[in-house]
């Protein structure tokens, strides 16, 4: 089964989750940030786990234009 990729928002509170992002942030060099960001990735690649669906998200975040 193939799944499709959400590019509509879809988001539960989106101002609270981004304000929550960048209280995470907060205080970190950009490496500990980066690193942070990673971390982040991997662990909602994880979470979702369909191979199909996080290889649409990667060519939606390589091509923005078109997502």
């Amino acid at each position: 089964m193939t799944a499709d990729l959400i590019l509509t928002p879809n988001m539960d509170r989106p101002d609270d989750i981004y304000a929550g992002l960048l209280a995470t942030h907060e205080g970190l060099t950009k490496d500990a940030s980066d690193a942070l960001n990673a971390r982040l990735i991997l662990i909602l690649m994880n979470h979702i786990g369909q191979h199909d669906v996080l290889a649409q998200a990667l060519q939606a975040a390589k091509s923005p234009e078109k997502g």
